[in-house]
């Protein structure tokens, strides 16, 4: 990419500035990093492009054939499951002229093409292509590009850069804390798909901050998991963490795995894969956010609602289910009013509140500082 401006110069030096500052002087952002279109260009180009997002749950697509679409920036997406029991990410761009194969989810044999009816088998190798032989296309010469696909714990990403690093192995310390839930093993229930007006660091800082919860949500979310009670946990290169632990007057969330800790079920614990995913992980509930950045004020956000076994029953799961739709909605009025604010010359950077309330907006910032360019050294005179 070119040289970054002036302007995006300083405000890259505002961040590491910033991301260096002791916990006990832990700032926010300027208004101007959720706001300026051109700083969102630079984070794409320089690193949100580059990086591992998760884009739904394996057991989405339990079967050979089984398949959703998603979309990354530029690329329409097709998260398929092979023949071989492998999930895949193949483009979802016919290689004829450019059609979208599929759209939403559904199972196929193989995906044909409503344009000119190309067709691709579940590995994304060219099938069919209607008299085009003599042009010399077929299976050998042509088929659907395939992009990095990683799972973890039961998650999907994807990464549209060949040479990213792999997420897995900066994930073991999460993995650890995870571990007695059984994550992996979650059963999906849900997904559902919306659209905020708001920053894609806005709902990522929100969500990872237990300062907001008795203030926002005190009907839904107070009871259970108050601020008071909120603990800062792990964090690593590529996530952070705390515990939304439940006051002793709160009813029981369930047992979920054997393998869980009094304490473990007494408690949600939340986590946020950098840079887009977000979840809350419970003893008989995982709820999980992709967060795709549409614009600098805008963002599609695609939630997965998974649950341990069958010890809810479906009632319980459509109260679950409510519960989420109305805290989503709780937060994101929240948020789009305070994208309006953003703007405003006054939204100048402030104190974080204490760790255990919004430690991990620090570690999200030291985290989105670790993304820029390195400096330029400037050679010794002499």
């Amino acid at each position: 990419m070119d040289a970054p401006s002036a302007s995006i110069s300083h405000m890259t030096d505002t961040l590491r500035i910033i991301a260096t500052l002791p916990a006990d002087q832990a700032q926010t952002l300027p208004g101007r990093f959720y706001t300026d279109p051109d700083y969102f260009q630079y984070e794409v180009e320089t690193f949100l492009s580059r990086e591992w997002h998760c884009l739904g749950r394996v057991d989405e697509i339990p079967n050979p054939g089984d398949y959703f679409t998603a979309r990354l920036f530029a690329e329409a997406l097709l998260v398929v499951r092979g023949d071989d029991g492998q999930v895949r990410v193949l483009s979802n761009v016919c290689r004829h002229r450019g059609m979208l194969l599929a759209e939403g989810s559904g199972s196929t044999r193989r995906f044909v093409c409503s344009y000119h009816a190309w067709s691709y088998d579940r590995s994304g190798q060219l099938s069919a292509a209607p008299r085009m032989q003599e042009k010399g296309v077929g299976a050998k010469t042509c088929r659907l590009p395939e992009f990095r696909c990683e799972v973890w714990n039961g998650f999907i990403y994807a990464n549209l850069d060949d040479g990213a690093i792999p997420l897995a192995p900066r994930l073991e310390a999460l993995n650890q804390v995870l571990a007695p839930y059984r994550t992996q093993g979650m059963r999906y229930v849900q997904s559902f798909e919306e659209e905020w007006q708001t920053n894609w660091k806005c709902l990522v800082e929100n969500f990872m901050e237990s300062y907001h919860l008795s203030v926002v949500h005190p009907k839904t979310l107070h009871p259970y998991t108050p601020t008071g009670l909120s603990r800062k946990a792990l964090s690593g290169e590529a996530f952070t963490s705390y515990c939304a632990n439940y006051p002793d007057t709160a009813a029981t969330r369930g047992l979920g795995a054997d393998t869980l800790r009094v304490e473990e079920r007494r408690r949600s614990t939340l986590f946020s894969v950098f840079p887009t995913q977000i979840a809350s992980q419970a003893a008989t509930l995982l709820v999980s956010f992709g967060i795709q950045p549409l614009a600098v004020d805008r963002i599609r956000v695609r939630w997965t609602l998974s649950t341990y076994g069958d010890e809810l029953t479906q009632d319980e799961l459509d109260a679950r289910i409510a519960l989420w739709q109305e805290v989503n909605l709780e937060d994101r009025i929240k948020l789009e009013k305070m994208q309006q604010a953003l703007t405003s010359r006054h939204a100048t950077s402030g104190p974080l509140a204490p760790e255990d309330y919004e430690g991990t907006i620090a570690d999200f910032h030291r985290y989105l500082a670790r993304q820029l360019p390195a400096m330029p050294k400037i050679a010794a005179v002499g």
